[in-house]
C-alpha cells in the first residue's frame, strides 16, 4: 500500500501542476486548440475563487493523506504556498500576494480572451 500511496501522490502532483498550469495559460492554448475554449472557463473561474477566497484546492489535503499513508512528510497550507512560493518568493505566501496573483491571473487571461475574440470574432 506504500508504494501504491507514493505512487498516487505523485499522480496527484502532476494533475495539480497540470491543472494549475491550464489555470494560468488556457486562455493562449485555446489560441491553439480552439476547443480548450469549453474547458478552460471553469478552470479559470475555479483557480481565481480558489485564490480571491483563500480557500485550499481539495486536492491538496488528498495529496497530505496519501503521503501520510505513504509515510513521507506532509505540509501546511496549499499548493502554491508549498511547492511555488519557495520557488518564486523568498518571503511566505501573504494575502496581498495571494490576491496579486489572482489579479495578475485575471488580467493574463483577459488579454488571452481578448486575443480569442480578435481571431474567432463574436
Amino acid at each position: 500500500m506504500t508504494r501504491l500511496a507514493a505512487l498516487l501522490v505523485d499522480l496527484v502532483l502532476g494533475v495539480h501542476a497540470a491543472f494549475a498550469l491550464f489555470v494560468i495559460a488556457g486562455g493562449w492554448l485555446a489560441l491553439r486548440w480552439r476547443p480548450l475554449i469549453l474547458w478552460h472557463p471553469p478552470a479559470l473561474a475555479w483557480g481565481a475563487t480558489v485564490e480571491l477566497t483563500g480557500w485550499i484546492c481539495p486536492l491538496t489535503p488528498l495529496e497530505n493523506h496519501l503521503r501520510r499513508i505513504a509515510g513521507e512528510s506532509t505540509y501546511h497550507g496549499d499548493f502554491l504556498q508549498h511547492y511555488l512560493t519557495a520557488v518564486l518568493y523568498p518571503a511566505a505566501l501573504t494575502r496581498h500576494i495571494q490576491l496579486t496573483l489572482a489579479a495578475l491571473l485575471l488580467s493574463v487571461n483577459a488579454t488571452a480572451y481578448w486575443a480569442l475574440w480578435r481571431k474567432y470574432g463574436p
